[in-house]
């Protein structure tokens, strides 16, 4: 199995002096390609801290990040976006729909930000509102949909540019019972059926359950 994620030897504080606080010491992780991963620790462990780590969306720390092959932690602003465009889709435990955006207009954001012309998309948009069950919704608004509706809305927004990796924090934080085991079993279709590799912080057993491994972050490290 090849590895899509490597994480060697990063350390993450915030704060100065006496408000030191070490959240990341000397990390490591590694993510094979195709895997489901679940992280999961303490609240304030770092899960979170790790990912936006793992997905550039901060850049401020010691050690080296690979993803995809790239090496992260030496990419210029221009390719790290172009990285987070082509191989990375993220899902975030509150959707950030546009509001003024239809279910398929929210969807065809990332293509259309990546110069991809609509016309040439059908197919592929067709396909993603099946697979997350939203054919009938697609010309809603956000504000018409339940919880669960809007986050798989996210989720196929996520999947549209066929990313590698998909990078979730709290997926179902938001959701209720049923609407969480909707958003998880998508979850583990699109990692089954796609192929798409997946890591989710998650303090859920249940949801960390749907994965292929889970990983714990302890004081620092991960262990797993």
């Amino acid at each position: 199995m090849n590895t899509i994620i490597e994480v060697n030897n990063v350390s993450k504080a915030f704060g100065k002096g006496s408000n030191l606080n070490q959240v990341l010491d000397d990390c490591c992780m590694y993510v094979g390609e195709g895997e489901f991963v679940s992280l999961m620790g303490a609240s304030g462990s770092g899960k979170s801290t790790l990912l936006y780590l793992i997905g550039g969306l901060d850049r401020q720390f010691e050690g080296s990040i690979k993803v995809a092959g790239e090496d992260i932690t030496s990419l210029k602003e221009a390719a790290l976006s172009e990285l987070r465009l082509k191989d990375i889709g993220f899902v975030f435990q509150f959707y950030n729909l546009v509001m003024n955006l239809n279910v398929e207009d929210n969807i065809l954001l990332p293509c259309a930000i990546n110069g991809k012309k609509r016309s040439d998309l059908k197919a592929d948009l067709d396909e993603i509102l099946e697979l997350t069950g939203l054919t009938d919704k697609r010309r809603a608004m956000p504000h018409t949909l339940s919880g669960g509706q809007q986050q798989r809305v996210a989720i196929a927004r996520a999947v549209m540019n066929s990313p590698k990796i998909i990078l979730s924090d709290e997926p179902t934080g938001n959701l209720d019972g049923k609407a969480t085991v909707e958003i998880m079993e998508l979850f583990k279709k699109l990692n089954q059926e796609k192929g798409i590799t997946i890591l989710q912080v998650t303090h859920s057993p249940e949801c960390a359950s749907y994965g292929t491994r889970t990983i714990r972050l302890e004081n620092g490290k991960t262990v797993g």
